[in-house]
């Protein structure tokens, strides 16, 4: 062999040898991502930056807002990213906190009890106890004024004492809710009592997303 090929082999083998090397000290990359945490990372990688806006009284935590002005509830996951947007119809009597004004309480709530599990779209809730009864328009026009309670509640407990929580002001005895209402309702409008109302297929979609102890927050200007 002659000396100029000698030469080119030892070099190729001192190459070899560094990035063998190299690869032996370069740190392992990291496992990849799975579930939600692969979707954040595609999104943020594939196209614009997703906006996110992780709840602010238990990071990490789902979290529903309801948007009083907007008429709008929109259900965060626990990245924060808004996973749905719902039209909702919330007090034709504005907001506020006192029993009997009727008015849709301010602040932050959580989700205390859940009624309605698995039942048909459109039942009737009586006296928040699921019947054999459904709702049709017909019905509605027999009574006109009647404030029907359909197919799902999440009844809601103030978290703020003296403002939703406790006294005169109890969001959890007053009755509020988040609640199915007929096909009359006026969506997008307030118009209800005091609860927050729902088309029967999206109050479904939202319980199915919403467990005992989901933060809520009722904001007056969003």
């Amino acid at each position: 062999m002659n000396t100029r090929c000698a030469s080119r082999l030892a070099a190729a083998g001192l190459g070899f040898a560094a990035l063998a090397a190299a690869a032996q000290t370069a740190p392992p990359l990291p496992p990849e991502p799975a579930g939600t945490a692969a979707f954040v990372l595609s999104a943020n990688t594939d196209g614009p930056l997703t906006a996110t806006t992780p709840n602010p009284y238990s990071y990490g935590r789902p979290w529903i807002r309801v948007d009083v002005k907007s008429q709008r509830l929109t259900y965060f996951d626990g990245w924060g990213l808004p996973v749905r947007h719902y039209e909702v119809s919330t007090a034709k009597n504005g907001v506020g906190e006192l029993k009997n004004s009727y008015q849709t309480p301010r602040g932050w709530h959580r989700v205390c009890e859940r009624i309605g599990d698995g039942v048909e779209a459109d039942t009737i809730i009586f006296r928040r106890e699921v019947t054999p009864w459904k709702y049709t328009r017909a019905l509605h026009e027999q009574y006109p004024n009647k404030d029907w309670i359909l197919t799902r509640i999440l009844w809601l407990c103030g978290m703020e004492p003296g403002k939703n929580q406790g006294g005169d002001v109890d969001s959890y005895e007053r009755f509020i809710y988040i609640h199915g209402a007929g096909q009359h309702v006026a969506y997008g409008t307030p118009t209800s009592l005091g609860c927050v109302r729902m088309k029967s297929e999206d109050v479904i979609d939202l319980y199915e997303r919403t467990p005992n102890g989901t933060d809520v927050v009722i904001e007056e200007n969003g």
